[in-house]
């Protein structure tokens, strides 16, 4: 039996949540139950008792906001605990097309993926600006060099996953888990597919991008942070041979003046070479310890994966 939970992180959506809801499938081809639920982020409105009054099955409460990131992984941990053989992340503002829920469900149900992506076509959506399409664009192509993978969307936080991708996935970002997820499952060679879906008209603008310098801010933070804790050994050597390579073009210009005859000047550039090179090495031996200590990361989610799985296999789901 296939069990699907359609999960919904909100803040302050008791007015949004009612039609999002309502959109949502009460069956698919190939599932054999469809169950909702909503992860209350600290709302000071009554969004979790509007979620129990249009009949959601599971509701996870907050005391205070804790932030999207946060949500989304009390989302996955509480549709694993219940059994969920596949699970959905979508909006509570009604942003993504709930008829897509069987679009993106499809190649998990046909295995030909293990986590899926809703593509809203970023670079032509009318009602974001010029700029924010391509910054979309762009940071949906970094990450995808980052993860490697293809990405068109990275930002959509449409998608869906098997158990297997839940159990494994692991979110540290306090942002958001959209590019940190991606470069996760890219580090876990996981089969990741990119799916076009629809939109419906915005009913209230972005909370999670107040700004572009902020959007750009926090998800170079989120980008950076993930890129190097994935693969630190890459992003160290780099580092640490342009360094070297640097510190070589003054060291060759001080050998070139000392063979021409000139011995007694140009030591600034002896002393700035020495310094380049020596912090290149120094890099570089740094990204030999933070390669050693991500193999130690993998080892710990290995554990965790175990944890989770023994834990859930004993417990059950929850009646």
């Amino acid at each position: 039996m296939t069990k699907l939970i359609i999960q919904i992180p909100c803040f302050n959506e008791a007015a949004t949540l009612p039609p999002t809801l309502r959109d949502l499938p009460r069956s698919l081809p190939g599932v054999d139950v469809i169950e909702y639920l909503v992860i209350d982020d600290g709302s000071r409105d009554e969004t979790a008792a509007v979620a129990r009054a249009n009949g959601v099955h599971h509701v996870v409460q907050f005391e205070r906001n804790r932030g999207l990131a946060a949500a989304f992984r009390a989302g996955i941990e509480e549709s694993l605990r219940q059994g969920a053989d596949i699970i959905v992340n979508t909006d509570a503002d009604n942003q993504y097309q709930a008829s897509d829920i069987a679009t993106i469900v499809r190649p998990l149900i046909e295995r030909r993926a293990e986590m899926v992506v809703g593509d809203r076509g970023v670079g032509e959506l009318p009602h974001f600006s010029y700029i924010k399409r391509r910054l979309q664009v762009f940071g949906s192509w970094v990450i995808g060099r980052a993860a490697e993978l293809r990405t068109p969307d990275a930002t959509s936080g449409f998608r869906a996953m098997t158990r297997e991708v839940a159990l494994r996935m692991v979110v540290l970002s306090d942002y958001s888990y959209t590019l940190e997820s991606l470069i996760h499952a890219g580090s876990r060679k996981t089969a990741v597919e990119s799916v076009r879906i629809g939109i419906n008209p915005q009913t209230r603008p972005s909370r999670l991008m107040k700004s572009i310098p902020h959007y750009i801010r926090k998800s170079g933070v989120t980008i950076l942070r993930a890129y190097t804790m994935y693969r630190p050994l890459r992003v160290f050597m780099t580092v640490g041979f342009l360094l070297i390579l640097a510190g070589c073009v003054p060291g060759v210009r001080f050998v070139w003046f000392f063979l021409q005859g000139d011995r007694i000047g140009h030591v600034q550039s002896l002393i700035l070479s020495a310094i380049l090179i020596i912090v290149g090495f120094q890099i570089l031996l740094i990204g030999l310890l933070a390669d050693l200590i991500a193999n130690n990361r993998k080892l710990l989610e290995e554990t965790l994966y175990r944890i989770r799985k023994l834990e859930l296999d004993r417990d059950g789901p929850r009646p």
